[in-house]
């Protein structure tokens, strides 16, 4: 019960930042950091057990669309579509991780049919153009008057509210994988997959299990982002780029550690940010060419990230040692 403590003084510190009346640019980027947090760290809860996808933008646009769709069409709260959205998001990771994990596609290999369900997505959602207004996206009806809590339309400070429950929805995910046996049966097989089915370890199971978890908190990310931006777009919803931007949310904070998403959110929505101010449009692909370098610079020098880099320095203090949570089992580590 103490170890909950200093968690929930921090959620109750953040969930007054409202009441300061901040500048609402500044609430802007604190809900999308919140929210680019919480796709990463369900990319990081595969990737920490060497399972690395490059589709994950898929799962995050799915579950935007369903809800999008079910509400313009069908006059279904986005409080269902959501949840609805988010389900049909963990089908289509199960319809693509189960032939995957019986077949043993692992490494490279897994990373690129992923790659492909991505842009299998992206392209469907664009071929759709009559359902979905294709690459020109589409925009949830506006609530009628008095029902924009139905509608989940909030201003800048609900909406802050709804992104921290979901963050911290996604750190109690982690917290809960980490005590489980699950956590343990994981590690043994991102080790040896033979050797941990021969002690018993049913390994198909357990890879779903935890493909279940990572893709539904992308799916809420990205159902709760297209809810907040009231637009939704197959290139910043379910592209290639959006992938490869929860990648470097994970890689650059550290996927090791369950705040290192949160701290690679941050950089990414600073770096995002600098670019455009400092290009605007003469530019377009800045961001893109940035992710690349650093995420290059990141895996060579950093690869438990920014979040590695500070343990390591608190547990080279004299007097102090780096421990893990009692009960809990490390994920795999990297070299270095």
């Amino acid at each position: 019960m103490s170890g909950l403590v200093l968690p929930v003084a921090v959620l109750a510190a953040l969930a007054c930042v409202p009441l300061l009346s901040p500048p609402d640019y500044f609430m802007h980027l604190l809900v999308t950091g919140l929210l680019t947090a919480l796709a990463g760290t369900g990319w990081a809860l595969m990737g920490r057990y060497r399972l690395v996808s490059f589709g994950h933008g898929a799962f995050l646009g799915i579950g935007a669309y369903v809800m999008g769709l079910l509400w313009n069409y069908y006059g279904i709260s986005p409080w269902l579509g959501v949840p609805i959205g988010v389900a049909a998001a963990v089908g289509a990771g199960l319809l693509l991780g189960y032939p995957c994990f019986q077949l043993r596609v692992v490494g490279h290999y897994f990373a690129l049919v992923t790659l492909a369900a991505g842009e299998i997505v992206r392209i469907l959602i664009v071929a759709l153009r009559d359902v979905t207004g294709g690459s020109l996206g589409m925009t949830p009806h506006q609530a009628p008057p008095g029902g924009a809590f139905a509608a989940m339309q909030f201003d800048k400070a609900g909406f802050w509210w709804v992104a921290l429950a979901a963050w911290a929805l996604g750190l109690l995910a982690w917290r809960v994988l980490d005590r489980s046996m699950t956590s343990k049966a994981l590690a043994a097989i991102a080790e040896d997959e033979d050797a941990a089915a021969s002690i018993g370890i049913r390994v198909t199971r357990e890879k779903l299990k935890l493909t279940m978890l990572s893709v539904a908190l992308a799916a809420l990310a990205g159902a709760l982002t297209g809810q907040y931006r009231m637009y939704l777009n197959p290139e910043s919803l379910a592209g290639l780029g959006i992938s490869l931007q929860i990648v470097f949310v994970a890689i650059a904070g550290g996927m090791y550690s369950p705040i290192g998403p949160t701290i690679g959110a941050l950089i990414t929505i600073g770096l995002e940010e600098s670019l455009r101010v400092a290009f605007g449009t003469q530019f377009t692909g800045a961001a893109a060419f940035v992710y690349g370098i650093l995420l290059v610079l990141f895996m060579i020098f950093l690869p438990r990230g920014i979040a590695g880099l500070l343990e390591r320095r608190a547990a080279a203090r004299p007097g102090r040692r780096l421990a893990g949570a009692e009960g809990t089992v490390p994920a795999v580590q990297p070299p270095g």
